[in-house]
């Protein structure tokens, strides 16, 4: 398949705009869990009450429903999966917040 230069730079500006998004969303996404009080059991790479970020991320790796995953245990909490220690829920987070905080985590939870 030839690509011309209009799919070229339209897939350049795309790239662009994604790169500079997330910058934004992990600022937003770290701001929303310290909002929504996940750092108070969570820590990027230690485990404390919960399991680090990185720990989840590596958990999750490689799966293509991940986001959806881990965005529906964020709403929902619960507990066993990485102990006993209940995690509460967060039914009152908007989707599009739940999906930015579970990518985020997926993604190491960047500071940037």
């Amino acid at each position: 398949m030839k690509m011309n230069l209009k799919h070229i730079t339209l897939a350049l500006a795309a790239l662009a705009t994604t790169t500079g998004a997330q910058a934004l969303d992990a600022a937003a996404a770290k701001a929303l869990a310290s909002k929504s009080a996940c750092m108070g059991c969570h820590a990027v790479d230690r485990k404390m009450v919960g399991p680090s970020y990185k720990d989840v991320a590596a958990k999750h790796k490689g799966q293509a429903d991940a986001v959806d995953k881990v965005a529906a245990r964020i709403k929902s909490g619960g507990s066993g999966v990485y102990g006993p220690v209940p995690m509460p829920a967060q039914p009152n987070l908007k989707p599009e917040e739940l999906k930015l905080l579970a990518s985020w985590v997926l993604a190491g939870a960047p500071d940037k």
